[in-house]
């Protein structure tokens, strides 16, 4: 008589099979991801870059593609090291990562050379686009006691060609922008949006948060959080051809009071822990309020267009002061939380 081996029963053996499964699905994600950024690599965008293009063409939206080195970054490794030089990577990608959609990819493309696949976005969006991120990191305050720029090629796929030619639009957009003079975006005007209907005025950055972005006090932390909700909440709207202006003005209100308040409360945190630029801190609350009022009173007179306003409030007063200003008071936050 033959035995036959004793074999697990269904749900253990289903439980391994799940285990085998994550386990696969854990390693090809370690392939495919920069150890240093924590970016999709290289690699990553050649699995995925095909079907990207197939999904473009059968939906008939638009995908372009945003390159961009940091300047004068051999520079830098030699001023300050490379371990100061890993770490404006890092920071870089952590920007970069806040001020693009859910939707969007960052692959760090080798050396200081990165990349952002855009999905339904137009050269025109992505000009938008790559000249947010030139904005917000030229003036973001990286580790080293430096300013840190980039040069970006900007280029939409065009339905008649392969990905190399694609590619080779987008390296020549770059080698232009460094050509003009760095610290630049550089647009190829060609692409599918033509002719596909991408509507011009669209604003389509969106705002992520992130850990990192944690001052370690509970209460500043949920509303920082509450101001990313409520920036999306005006972009999309801001975006969106079913909502009125005057929804649109309703969100930015709503907005600007959320800002005012959390203004007045985190001046009295900073007060109550003995920070010692409370004061300048407060006037740079009040200068920011004052110019948004004013730019959305410009705006209501046609002297501004609506993406300016939206541009200004949602990146500049929102994301670029957690990201820089109020970092300064952080650690004493945390330590008296």
């Amino acid at each position: 008589m033959i035995e036959r081996s004793a074999q697990p029963p269904c749900g253990q053996a289903c439980d391994l099979l799940e285990q085998a499964r994550a386990r696969i699905q854990h390693l090809e994600q370690l392939v495919s991801i920069d150890a240093l950024t924590g970016l999709w690599n290289r690699a990553h965008f050649d699995n995925v870059i095909e079907a990207e293009i197939q999904r473009s063409l059968r939906h008939r939206q638009p995908v372009s593609l945003i390159l961009f080195d940091i300047d004068h970054f051999k520079l830098i490794n030699d001023t300050w090291g490379h371990p100061a030089g890993d770490r404006v990577l890092r920071e870089l990608a952590v920007l970069c990562r806040a001020l693009t959609r859910r939707s969007d990819a960052l692959f760090r493309w080798g050396g200081e050379e990165f990349a952002v696949l855009l999905n339904d976005a137009g050269y025109r969006n992505a000009q938008r686009i790559a000249e947010n991120l030139r904005q917000a990191i030229a003036v973001h305050a990286f580790s080293i006691a430096q300013p840190v720029t980039v040069s970006l090629g900007v280029a939409e796929h065009h339905a008649t060609q392969s990905v190399d030619e694609w590619f080779a639009r987008v390296d020549a957009a770059l080698y232009a922008a460094k050509h003009q003079g760095r610290n630049r975006a550089h647009t190829d005007h060609n692409g599918n949006s033509d002719t596909w209907g991408t509507q011009p005025g669209n604003f389509v950055l969106r705002l992520v948060w992130q850990e990192a972005y944690a001052s370690g006090h509970l209460l500043i932390d949920q509303q920082h959080q509450t101001l990313f909700s409520l920036a999306n909440q005006l972009i999309d709207q801001s975006a969106s051809t079913a909502i009125t202006a005057g929804d649109v003005q309703g969100a930015f209100k709503q907005l600007l009071q959320h800002i005012a308040m959390h203004f007045a409360c985190e001046e009295e945190l900073l007060a109550q822990v003995g920070y010692p630029h409370v004061h300048a801190h407060g006037q740079a609350h009040r200068r920011l309020l004052s110019r948004a009022q004013k730019m959305f009173d410009d705006c209501q007179n046609d002297q501004i267009s609506l993406g300016k306003l939206v541009q200004f409030v949602a990146i500049d007063v929102v994301a670029k002061h957690i990201l820089q200003a109020d970092r300064d008071f952080f650690p004493l936050l945390a330590a008296n939380a």
